[in-house]
């Protein structure tokens, strides 16, 4: 089975080059990383492509022009590019333990799609994390909060995942895994909804609807968040529409979504940053 990690970032390269790091030492590399890039600047270009000499696994950038918040057409253009049968879903802030990718394949179940916890990291302890590649996040680490998620207990996941599924909740697309058939028979994020919120919550009710049920994973495939200011502030959003309307009508699949991009990523996908650019070929005059 072949994986795919997307990563969602906006303008936070240095953000980003600790993540990389956290994936280029998993116990099971994913076979390949799809940066979904919100309308980055150009540092987080140069950043990728300082990184992919040494980076031990297929690495791929995927941009938008920066429109506002629009993170569920970045990632529809990551799953577009994708080449994996299981897609991980991550964002640009989020440190991964080393098991994390080995995790979320142990507990890949067909007709589900997987929500991972994170644990929230304050103000100083982030600060560390983001200078010290070295620094291993761990449940010892001073000023977390959720601490209980940086507990990997394997036996205890098992336990607490085959409980029955239930409707959506606590849904939030920095530690996901979904197959990539599922995302594309509910033709991925709607692309309607732009600005903060619910992009991920209506389309776990459209999964929901299809029979596509959520399993939630504790105590394995763990994640630190890097602590930032938020871009946006809890509470209403402006797609609060749309999710409202999925959930009355039952619906299952967005009109504009993942299906817009596919055949574009199929003639022209993004390029594995580790190889050298194509070299135009020269041809001899008379």
């Amino acid at each position: 089975m072949k994986t795919s990690l997307i990563v969602t970032t906006y303008n936070w390269p240095r953000a980003l080059g600790r993540v990389l790091d956290s994936i280029a030492g998993q116990t099971r590399l994913p076979d390949e990383v799809i940066v979904a890039d919100d309308g980055s600047g150009p540092d987080t270009a140069a950043l990728l492509k300082a990184r992919a000499a040494r980076f031990p696994t297929a690495l791929r950038h995927v941009w938008q022009e920066d429109q506002g918040f629009r993170a569920g057409r970045a990632r529809n253009l990551a799953i577009a590019a994708s080449r994996g049968d299981y897609l991980l879903l991550i964002d640009g802030d989020m440190v991964l333990h080393p098991d994390f990718v080995a995790d979320h394949l142990a507990f890949a179940t067909p007709g589900c799609f997987v929500q991972g916890s994170r644990v929230l990291t304050g103000p100083t302890t982030g600060a560390r994390l983001l200078a010290d590649p070295e620094l291993r996040p761990s449940p010892w680490l001073p000023g977390l909060d959720r601490r209980r998620n940086a507990l990997r207990l394997p036996w205890l996941a098992r336990r607490l995942f085959a409980r029955r599924p239930r409707p959506p909740r606590a849904i939030k697309t920095c530690n996901q895994g979904w197959w990539r058939e599922d995302l594309l028979r509910l033709n991925g994020f709607d692309e309607r909804m732009q600005g903060w919120g619910r992009e991920d919550m209506e389309l776990a009710w459209r999964a929901h609807h299809a029979g596509i049920h959520c399993r939630h994973l504790r105590f394995a495939a763990l994640a630190w968040h890097l602590h930032h200011p938020e871009r946006h502030v809890d509470g209403a959003s402006a797609n609060d529409r749309f999710l409202a309307d999925t959930r009355r009508t039952g619906a299952t699949r967005c009109t504009l979504g993942v299906d817009t991009h596919l055949a574009a990523m199929a003639t022209n996908p993004p390029p594995d940053l580790r190889d050298p650019p194509a070299q135009p070929t020269l041809r001899r005059s008379a």
